[in-house]
């Protein structure tokens, strides 16, 4: 997935859930924030962030922040922050990542029970859902999902075990979006009813695959899975 019209900016404030203010080349402006989780970690006065300016002269708003820089180790590291990213990220990486067959045919946002999933795949005899997680925070070199309570993500977690005890088959995909992090766990601090779902549903039969991603400051690519550990 790649961005177009990106601006370096020098992050200031956030003011709410959805907008921040940001510096760009000495002016301040205020800017959208395409996550509404608490990356503290990444919105902090003065650390580094990339927009996308927008094309449309009628908003409130110029700029998307879509991206952050982090220290891992020795290295920074740009990390992708657009929420709305990941499903594209994945649907991309869906088409080659060797789970399914070239001739899967892919739907985007199908309904099954009281939910919603990213993905329903037909691939000969299969029947499949797949759910995508976007994943921002890091700590020690592992990836963490959730970096806040997430009600919704426990009912998609219960959705997916029901989805098997009817036949499909159902995945969980965490989209992380940056390199540096050589595996994922779930958040049990934050929310350990979320943790204690995802294990529910591995041992249900539900499968839980983590892939990093490759990222610079107009650019996400789904790369490698690394381990999910539960």
């Amino acid at each position: 997935m790649k961005y177009e019209n990106i601006y370096e900016g020098i992050f200031k404030k956030r003011l709410n859930r959805f907008v921040c203010t940001v510096e760009i080349d000495g002016k301040t402006y205020e800017a959208h924030l395409k996550n509404t989780g608490r990356l503290k970690e990444l919105l902090f006065e003065g650390n580094c962030v990339y927009l996308e300016k927008t094309e449309n002269p009628n908003r409130k708003t110029l700029f998307d922040v879509v991206f952050a820089q982090k220290k891992i180790g020795e290295n920074n590291v740009i990390i992708n922050i657009d929420s709305q990213s990941a499903n594209d990220t994945a649907y991309e990486w869906l088409g080659r990542c060797g789970h399914f067959s070239e001739n899967a045919k892919i739907s985007r946002e199908v309904t099954y029970g009281s939910s919603r999933f990213d993905f329903y795949i037909e691939d000969g005899s299969r029947k499949i859902f797949l759910e995508v997680k976007g994943c921002t925070l890091e700590k020690d070199f592992v990836a963490y999902f959730p970096d806040a309570p997430t009600e919704r993500g426990v009912k998609h977690i219960n959705e997916l075990i029901n989805s098997v005890y009817d036949g499909y088959e159902a995945y969980i995909l965490f989209i992380v979006q940056m390199k540096g992090v050589k595996e994922l766990r779930p958040n049990e601090l934050t929310h350990k009813a979320f943790a204690d779902a995802l294990r529910t549903a591995q041992k249900s039969g539900v499968k839980i695959i983590a892939v990093d991603c490759i990222t610079e400051k107009d650019t996400i690519f789904a790369d490698k899975e690394i381990p999910v550990i539960l």
